[in-house]
């Protein structure tokens, strides 16, 4: 019964991943989750007491997922600036991953005080994996720093998802050049 569930849980999450993906945060609606997994609408509310807690679990699952990979990519650069590079340049390319598409698509809406503060601390934890490499470049503010090099990773992701008139590739390159000028001097 416990690994029903749990696989029934997986199943609403994957659902909720496409829509939010497809459709943004209007096509996130229990009767499409329950269409998309085949279950009754009731069933879902079983599962989850509302769009937002769908949201939170989804941040929960997902975040850890995309801060590995950064810090891998990290990990395999040698040197702070290039680790600049590619805390900068890992997470434009997620961009295209489902997942992210589904968070950037929730991270827009109108969520509750909890969702919001999964998203947040969340966001806190992606920034927390680049404050070292700042340190070690002599920033007095590693942290507000970190802070400041995500907002220029923010605003590329935005650009990238609007369907912005430049390519990904010229985004991706221009948010690099200014991260390793605005934060390696």
């Amino acid at each position: 019964m416990a690994e029903h569930r749990s696989m029934q849980r997986a199943a609403l999450l994957d659902a909720a991943r496409t829509l939010l993906s497809e459709g943004g945060t209007e096509a996130l609606a229990f009767p499409a989750l329950a269409e998309r997994t085949g279950l009754a609408r009731s069933s879902v509310y079983e599962y989850f007491r509302s769009r937002a807690a769908v949201v939170e679990e989804l941040c929960e699952a997902d975040f850890p997922v995309w801060a590995a990979e950064v810090e891998a990519a990290m990990a395999s650069a040698d040197g702070p600036p290039a680790k600049v590079e590619a805390y900068v340049r890992k997470q434009l390319e997620l961009v295209g991953d489902r997942r992210h598409r589904a968070v950037v698509a929730i991270s827009a809406s109108e969520l509750d005080a909890g969702a919001r503060e999964k998203i947040r601390a969340a966001h806190g934890g992606l920034v927390a994996i680049i404050v070292e490499a700042l340190g070690e470049l002599g920033h007095e503010q590693p942290r507000l720093a970190a802070m400041l090099l995500q907002g220029v990773v923010d605003a590329a992701v935005r650009r990238i998802e609007l369907g912005a008139a430049e390519d990904p590739a010229s985004i991706a390159e221009a948010a690099v050049a200014m991260a390793l000028r605005g934060v390696c001097g």
